[in-house]
């Protein structure tokens, strides 16, 4: 028995994961991790979350609001921002969580991950076929419903095939590289940040501060529970983390381009905070559309087209981000033999070109087909226990003799930080339904089978010394 624990508790050595991911070419910068990073964070929530939070839990407080969640996220940022930077590896808290805690640790961190990144692309693309079919009606262009829809047949409906085409242009333009993918992900989150600003000038020419009396309509208790409900909205700064093995000079880029990341994206949520509050009072709010609505109401109405343009951006760079990601997962996963090894193997271009195309039909399929309205909660209970893991795996990070010069970032006010990060994760764990606990426990209770079916007896870990 203790020879079976002891299998299960087998982690891998840094030397091997950096020997293994060097093929990896390096052409990621600082910028462009935190374009990665606001292409993932900054999506349609920005023009949706300070509304109705504002209306329904916070008012005008929804400010502190996002405040509040980004100091909570900054304290996991960082933990992630020091094992990216000690371990610049493929695969994010998978990697880490093999090296720390032990293959089975490594696993449940990878199925958990590989349920959020796809969850999130195929719910995103859904929504992009939409959101697409709406803007294109603005210039008269009418798209069939019945190709921009849930699978139905019976009543016309042949599944959202927009959210298949952009998840198949996505990964075409990954697949021919990544410097050319980030540099077109650089320049559309450029135009997203200019149209997420325009609205904040324009908004400023209309404010009436008497709009954020009271500020705090709910009390002290209606921040805390916009805090929660936004603190979701930040949630994609981990899939930064993923690339480290692309990146150069990865003990100082990555830190960067975390925790830049979570900077930017809190001046853009906030700033858009203030002016929609100001504008308009939180109490008609309440509405699908509260950035749109906010300019209607001052007769800016030639403003609602471009944040439909901006919305539509948004869910763009999300997908790159992700699709990515998921695939840089992927590989890492089949590079340590838990899933079939063809899936860790790199073409002539330093690209996972297996892992990519697997992962796009998977997303695709999910996104045209599925209807996802019930299981994109699942996205936040990947995340956090995400999170929950690498926080508390600074301690033995700190502990493990093959990284003890570490000359990057290092989380400050060790252990109490990471372990007040460690414990945030697990209050927020505890503030989700019971309904996505169960539908996450299915997920889990799948990913053992598949493990100790097959993970366990393919592992490179059963012999280390013929491993690629």
């Amino acid at each position: 028995m203790s020879s079976f624990i002891s299998r299960l508790f087998r982690r891998e050595k840094v030397d091997r994961y950096l020997e293994t991911d060097k093929k990896f070419v390096k052409t990621m910068s600082a910028v462009d991790l935190i374009s990665l990073g606001i292409g993932a964070v900054i999506g349609t929530g920005i023009f949706i979350l300070p509304g109705t939070v504002a209306a329904t839990k916070a008012g005008p407080g929804i400010i502190l609001s996002f405040v509040l969640a980004a100091v909570v996220c900054s304290t996991a940022a960082m933990c992630y921002a020091e094992f990216a930077s000690a371990l610049p590896v493929a695969g994010s808290a998978y990697s880490y969580g093999n090296l720390v805690y032990g293959e089975i640790i490594g696993w449940i961190l990878g199925w958990a991950l590989i349920l959020e990144y796809v969850l999130a692309v195929a719910a995103v693309s859904s929504a992009w076929g939409a959101y697409f079919k709406s803007f294109m009606s603005g210039f008269g262009v009418d798209i069939p419903s019945s190709i921009v829809g849930p699978l139905d047949i019976a009543h016309g409906s042949y599944g959202n095939w927009i959210a298949i085409i952009i998840v198949l242009i996505i990964s075409l333009m990954l697949a021919h590289g990544v410097k050319s993918s980030v540099r077109l992900n650089n320049i559309i989150v450029f135009v997203k940040i200019a149209i997420i600003l325009l609205f904040v000038v324009v908004g400023a020419f209309f404010i009436k501060p008497g709009n954020w009396h009271p500020f705090m309509p709910f009390g002290f208790h209606g921040v805390l529970a916009g805090s929660s409900a936004v603190f979701f909205a930040y949630l994609g700064f981990d899939a930064v983390s993923s690339s480290a093995a692309e990146v150069k000079n990865a003990k100082r880029n990555m830190p960067i381009g975390i925790i830049g990341t979570l900077i930017i994206a809190t001046l853009l949520y906030v700033l858009v905070a203030i002016v929609l509050t100001g504008m308009i009072s939180y109490t008609k709010l309440n509405v699908a559309d509260p950035v749109s609505f906010a300019l209607q109401v001052v007769h800016q109405n030639w403003a609602a087209g471009v944040i439909a343009l901006g919305a539509l951006a948004g869910m763009f760079t999300m997908m790159v981000t992700m699709i990515y990601s998921s695939s840089r997962l992927i590989y890492s996963v089949g590079r340590d033999g838990l899933l079939p090894k063809f899936l860790g193997k790199l073409d002539r271009h330093g690209n996972p070109i297996n892992s990519l195309r697997t992962i796009t039909v998977v997303i695709a399929v999910m996104g045209g087909f599925v209807p996802l309205d019930q299981l994109t909660n699942l996205v936040n209970i990947g995340t956090l226990i995400a999170f929950l893991f690498v926080s508390f795996g600074i301690i033995p990070l700190r502990h493990n003799k093959e990284i003890e010069n570490n000359q990057g970032f290092q989380v400050p006010w060790y252990p109490v930080l990471p372990i007040v990060s460690g414990f945030l994760c697990l209050f927020m764990l505890t503030q989700l339904q019971a309904e996505t606990w169960i539908a996450s426990g299915i997920w889990f209770l799948f990913g053992l089978v598949l493990y100790f079916s097959y993970g366990m007896h393919h592992s490179r870990l059963n012999n280390p010394d013929n491993a690629e």
